[in-house]
């Protein structure tokens, strides 16, 4: 079977110029390249750009898939809409990353799997998850919690992907909502592989005005006992 990559990029707030193109363009031959879009799959060689400096220096949106079962999500907002001190408690290594990059913050989410899944026609998924930029960017900060929520119902899948006292970790403040997502929302937690269970566990505290906070372990024992009947 031949390694088979799929880049996406978005320009929503600002297109690219033709100077910025031609410069998107020396790092791809083949790829389909707008003001406003990149696009490219690679059934043998790789792509010669940093997807992360593209997203630093001309893109708000980026997406990744590997057959090798790797996703990724780079969604960049202006600093001042999305404060990376207000969502540190979403982060997880290897996961979920919000970091600052110049006048923007660049919040990356990653699913590795060991399941062979890949999606040949993915050509629709970007343009589905891109709105929970807009989401960010106007203070919901459900998408944050559906990223983290996934990060750790990997532990279920692969028992390395975290150590023993990450059982004890507290889930972030639970945002309302998780019971009626978004469209944006529902898509990249699909793209993130969430656990449907998990989140049917987590989901009614956002219904109350300050839930307590759960330890992951609590999270990933109730979705345990719903997949039983117990």
């Amino acid at each position: 079977m031949s390694d088979y990559q799929y880049y996406e990029f978005l320009a929503i707030d600002r297109p690219l110029s033709r100077a910025e193109q031609a410069e998107v363009r020396s790092l791809s031959t083949r790829a389909t390249i707008t003001a406003t879009s990149f696009a490219n799959e690679y059934h043998w060689g790789d792509f010669k750009g940093d997807p992360r400096l593209l997203v630093e220096r001309y893109y708000d949106a980026h997406l990744y898939l590997a057959d090798w079962c790797t996703r990724r999500v780079m969604l960049r907002l202006p600093g001042d809409l999305l404060d990376p001190g207000v969502v540190e408690d979403h982060h997880v290594d290897g996961y979920l990353d919000i970091a600052c990059a110049g006048e923007f913050v660049v919040a990356d989410f990653i699913s590795e799997d060991d399941t062979y899944d890949i999606d040949y026609d993915p050509e629709t998924l970007l343009p589905e998850i891109a709105g929970v930029r807009a989401e960010l960017a106007g203070g919901d900060l459900r998408p944050l919690y559906l990223a983290w929520l996934a990060a750790y119902g990997n532990w279920e899948r692969d028992e390395d992907a975290f150590g023993r006292d990450a059982d004890g970790d507290l889930e972030p403040p639970v945002p309302r909502g998780l019971g009626s997502l978004t469209a944006a929302q529902r898509a990249l937690a699909d793209f993130l592989r969430l656990d449907d269970d998990l989140l049917a566990i987590a989901a009614p505290a956002s219904a109350d005005s300050a839930p307590a906070r759960r330890t992951v372990g609590e999270l990933l024992d109730g979705a345990a006992r719903l997949r039983t009947g117990r």
